[in-house]
């Protein structure tokens, strides 16, 4: 295994058991005398030494600013059964927490950095896996890690692979980046219209093979069920539905009327399956197709107001680069959403993006109600739920942020 040896000093976060080595900490890899390249094959184990030529860890390597995603602290090589007790770590905790029950089979397995597996996600629907690599080295790890997630949860018989999107576009990489790694279906699925799991109740159609992420936004679990409690006798806008998970939360809790708007087609042709899936005899739900910023302009010009509303925009910074445009997006929505807020009425708002920190998207939200001129209490400070943990030592796990506010 090849060594990567560290600067002087530079070994203090492994010692916390921070994660990742940054190629800045790293003095220089010594390679194995019979190793035929000039650097380690990205993906490839290599050992993690300090300066002193003390052990520090096992991890995959990898091109680019994080050099090394640790694995295993304190240890040469990784342990035998690493791929199955880590994986049996994480399921342990998901029946600890009570998420896996006759009402519901839709849970995240495995979040990263947060489950001590940075690079990987595993997200549960009904009997399907779904492993999403982030990192070259979990893309060559794939078989492996499916075979240990068969033997350690019961009710998972097939397991798909979706790495289109998550893996770096550039890398050189043997093997399919999506498709089965594990089946029992006797022929070949080509699509995902049939399949449905359970959150909380209800029922979804999941679209792993074509839909966003692994198919469904699962950490908004359990915002989705406090929505609920709020939208009783409620006119509620979900913003940014995506196959409408808000919408159905709020029309079991017994909303007057829900509106669902999503810049795509195929997201609404969703919502409206999932809607006559669970309330088939529902008519105070209207799913449209827009773009949010002009449906809010449109709803405003003909002075349409609600008395809920929930933003749950994509990313608008999916790097530090973009900050600065990201949070005037923030701004510029909740301020329009603000607008069509009754008196008395709640909104919902979250950021999913990691680079912009909980203080700067608060900001960004009080800009908002200063620039509308409303007055505005915040009800909740709203988080990832617990199977999305965080890493006690690596902070940065923590990227979905959201407030509930009170508009007078």
């Amino acid at each position: 295994m090849t060594t990567v040896v560290l600067k002087p000093k530079k070994e203090e976060s492994l010692l916390r058991q921070h994660p990742w080595v940054f190629s800045g900490a790293i003095a220089r890899v010594a390679l194995d005398k019979d190793y035929p390249y000039d650097a380690p094959r990205e993906g490839e184990l290599v050992q993690v030494r300090a300066a002193s030529g003390d052990v520090l860890g096992v991890g995959h390597w990898q091109v680019g600013s994080i050099a090394v995603r640790i694995l295993a602290f304190g240890v040469d090589a990784l342990p035998k059964d690493f791929w199955r007790e880590r994986i049996a770590a994480a399921y342990l905790v998901r029946r600890m927490l009570q998420l896996v029950r006759e009402d519901n089979d839709t849970y995240r397995l495995v979040h990263g950095e947060g489950d001590f597996l940075p690079g990987l996600i595993v997200d549960v629907y009904a009997d399907t896996a779904v492993v999403q690599a982030h990192s070259i080295g979990m893309h060559y790890a794939r078989h492996e890690i499916a075979e240990a997630i068969l033997n350690t949860v019961p009710a998972v018989r097939n397991i798909y692979y979706k790495s289109d999107d998550t893996l770096p576009f550039k890398a050189q990489i043997d093997g399919d980046r999506i498709g089965w790694l594990i089946t029992n279906h006797q022929s070949p699925i080509t699509n995902s219209d049939e399949f449905w799991s359970t959150e909380n109740g209800l029922q979804f159609r999941i679209d792993w093979l074509r839909g966003q992420k692994t198919g469904f936004f699962i950490d908004q679990r359990e915002n989705r069920a406090l929505v609920e409690r709020y939208a009783k006798g409620k006119d509620v806008l979900n913003m940014f539905c995506y196959t409408g998970g808000f919408s159905l939360y709020a029309l079991r809790g017994g909303a007057r009327r829900v509106d669902s708007v999503d810049v795509s087609q195929k997201a609404i042709d969703l919502v409206n399956v999932n809607v006559a899936r669970n309330f088939p005899d529902c008519t105070c739900h209207k799913a449209v197709a827009a773009d949010a910023f002009e449906y809010l302009d449109a709803q405003r010009a003909e002075n349409h107001t609600y008395d809920l509303i929930i933003l749950d925009p994509p990313a608008f910074a999916k790097h530090r680069d973009a900050i600065k445009n990201a949070l005037r997006g923030y701004q510029r929505i909740n301020a329009k959403a603000i607008r069509q807020i009754r008196p008395g009425g709640i909104l919902f708002t979250f950021s999913c993006s990691q680079a912009v920190d909980k203080e700067a998207f608060r900001l960004a939200v009080f800009s908002a109600a200063a620039q509308v001129g409303r007055r505005v209490r915040i009800l909740h400070q709203l988080h990832q739920p617990q199977d999305h943990p965080i890493n006690i030592y690596h902070p940065e796990g923590e990227y979905l942020k959201g407030l509930v506010l009170y508009v007078e």
